[in-house]
């Protein structure tokens, strides 16, 4: 039907679900008050199991949009404004009209990254309208007449894909950037970003559906703003070399990136991760200079700079183990007395057995030892062998005798 729901699937006893339930309801009055048709609700996924799994729901909370016969992920920050410009933007048409040079001129202040289709119609048309529909999640997508687009705006052949961003415009090529939807996947991020985890995470899906390794270069922190600098002016000026493959940003503090490479990395410095496969590279020697950060990221480019981690089967092992390590700290720091609770209950239990077993007394085995030797001769070895025990008793019995003779008692000795 034409009604539009916006569902949170949960857990009763999720935790993360407790602390979106308040964020939640301001969601729902926001859109209510401001008149949007999307409608929300929630779901309690352990009840309606069926449900949920029929949405393709594997972890809580779950947020999803659902408009016709299509349900929308969301995968956003979990704030009052991100879930409600996300129900906005997916509840209305894929692909918006800007009629005027008036209506473009506000949506270019409105929006950092703007995806136009200039032109009639045409089977380019037809590719941006379902990107447009696959993508709606993350961004905006619009049409244009070329008489509504800027005079400073200049097209070569109609029709085009174009997006506007960093102060300028770039247009789709079809035989250069293979599909349109990879291309939009990739260009719907800013030249330059401040990254944080979610931002990562999100550099890291767009990893995942190209055909090509992308490199997530960024800063974990300045105290100088020359290393900002130099990496702003590398994604602008170098943006036909590098911007197929890498991504520029800086992160602010560094305990996100330490605990993602399992290691330390000093303040300020550049490292630059390959979100595809863990991989990540450190530059040689500190970087100074716009040569020196061109001239690292072109190593990293041809494969002769050297690679630290990995997806391989040991750092998977020291991953299970780092995490384990954190989170046993992570215990201790928050709670020590529940730490020492849930951690030496446990090891004292498995003490108190291990004693047990090390010091219980165990049976003289050797008539069982004997058994089984006996059970393995024959008739005759077991004759042979009933005879020498007779013989050695026959031995055994007159010393037995001269002792007992040779110890008398003293009234016998009297007697004598």
């Amino acid at each position: 039907n034409s009604i539009v729901w916006m569902l949170k699937f949960y857990a009763p006893w999720c935790g993360y679900c407790k602390k979106l339930e308040p964020i939640w309801h301001e969601v729902g009055a926001e859109l209510k008050s401001s008149g949007s048709p999307v409608r929300v609700g929630k779901m309690d996924a352990t009840a309606y199991s069926g449900m949920a799994s029929e949405f393709g729901v594997r972890g809580y909370p779950t947020i999803k949009l659902l408009k016709g016969d299509l349900a929308y992920n969301y995968k956003g920050p979990r704030t009052k404004d991100d879930i409600v410009e996300f129900a906005n933007r997916v509840a209305g048409p894929a692909v918006r009209a800007l009629p005027s040079k008036q209506m473009f001129e506000h949506m270019m202040k409105r929006h950092d990254v703007l995806f136009v289709y200039v032109g009639g119609d045409s089977p380019l048309k037809e590719k941006y309208n379902d990107a447009a529909s696959e993508l709606i999640v993350y961004t905006y997508f619009f049409s244009a007449s070329e008489e509504a687009l800027p005079e400073s705006v200049s097209l070569p052949e109609l029709p085009a894909v174009v997006v506007f961003k960093d102060g300028g415009y770039f247009t789709y090529d079809e035989y250069e950037d293979s599909s349109l939807s990879l291309w939009v996947n990739k260009e719907r991020f800013q030249g330059y970003l401040q990254i944080d985890g979610f931002t990562l995470y999100e550099l890291g899906e767009t990893g995942g559906v190209c055909s090509f390794s992308i490199y997530n270069v960024f800063i974990p922190e300045f105290h100088f703003p020359l290393l900002k600098t130099l990496m702003q002016r590398v994604a602008k000026e170098y943006r036909e070399h590098f911007n197929r493959d890498f991504q520029f940003g800086h992160m602010d503090g560094n305990d996100y990136i330490n605990s993602l490479i399992m290691g330390e990395v000093t303040v300020p410095s550049v490292i630059i991760l390959n979100t595809s496969n863990e991989q990540y590279f450190l530059p040689s020697e500190p970087i100074e200079s716009m040569e020196q950060l061109v001239q690292f990221i072109s190593s990293v480019l041809n494969g002769s700079a050297q690679a630290y981690g990995g997806d391989g089967i040991i750092q998977r092992i020291k991953r299970v183990a780092f995490d384990a390590r954190s989170t046993i700290m992570s215990v201790f720091r928050s709670s020590p007395l529940l730490g020492c609770f849930l951690f030496g209950l446990p090891l004292g239990v498995i003490s108190l057995m291990c004693y047990g077993i090390c010091t219980a007394e165990s049976d003289d085995g050797s008539d069982d030892i004997d058994a089984p030797k006996r059970e393995g001769l024959t008739d005759e070895e077991e004759e042979e062998e009933e005879e020498e025990r007779q013989r050695a008793a026959a031995l055994e019995g007159p010393e037995e005798e001269d002792e007992d003779v040779g110890e008398k008692d003293p009234e016998e000795k009297k007697t004598d």
